[in-house]
């Protein structure tokens, strides 16, 4: 990841973005919205021939904001419909797309609850099957899981989500969580169910081990 943004690493004969891109478009997502920053113009060289319509939306200040600046360009652009938000280093089984779009609620989060969540992991608190807070410092003993890094919006809280991140854009929270607004709509009443990851295989990759793992599931 020296000179390529990390979801063009390759996993096997495909890299994280390119599965990534196949299983969204086996779903029946009928466009991507990609958020970049680091080596911008390969993510656009390797979705070239994208099979579904992409548009880009560059974060120039991707070095020094957290996460929640890029969804709030991203979502800024949308106009209709629900949205799936993944992080980019996230290599999952596709049956998790399915789980997520038919779920209650106004937004869902998937969570691996199998055991307990590691304590650098974006932990969930739950009730009644509901998210009550996310945070990587919860106490992990309390946690119901691990937050996976997708998430599903439908049309009306996906205008939700946007106009919240924009207020704490606005108010100079550029170094937080984009969790931490979802924190902020929760409290407002937002329902986001929580989603079971168990009998799907998931993997984050933040570093080789990581890697190797995804190799190991989904490589081939």
């Amino acid at each position: 990841t020296d000179d390529i943004p990390k979801c063009l690493v390759p996993l096997e004969s495909e890299t994280i973005l390119a599965r990534m891109v196949r299983l969204l478009t086996e779903a029946g997502v009928d466009e991507l919205v990609v958020s970049t920053g680091f080596e911008a113009t390969k993510i656009h060289g390797a979705l070239g021939r994208s099979p579904i319509p992409v548009r880009f939306v560059h974060n120039p200040d991707y070095a020094s904001t957290q996460n929640v600046v890029s969804l709030w360009r991203a979502l800024a652009v949308i106009e209709r419909g629900a949205v799936i938000k993944l992080d980019g280093d996230v290599v999952f089984d596709g049956g998790l797309l399915a789980r997520i779009m038919v779920a209650p609620g106004d937004a869902q989060v998937l969570v691996d609850d199998a055991e307990a969540p590691p304590a650098e992991a974006m932990k969930v608190v739950t009730e009644g099957g509901f998210v009550r807070r996310f945070g990587k410092g919860l106490d992990a003993r309390a946690a119901a899981g691990e937050s996976i890094g997708i998430e599903r919006f439908n049309e009306d809280s996906r205008g939700v989500l946007g106009a919240a991140l924009g207020r704490a854009v606005a108010a100079g929270r550029r170094d937080v969580y984009y969790e931490d607004v979802y924190n902020d709509l929760v409290g407002e009443g937002l329902a986001m169910a929580c989603v079971s990851t168990q009998g799907c295989a998931w993997t984050e990759v933040d570093d080789l081990a990581d890697l190797a793992r995804a190799r190991t599931l989904f490589g081939a």
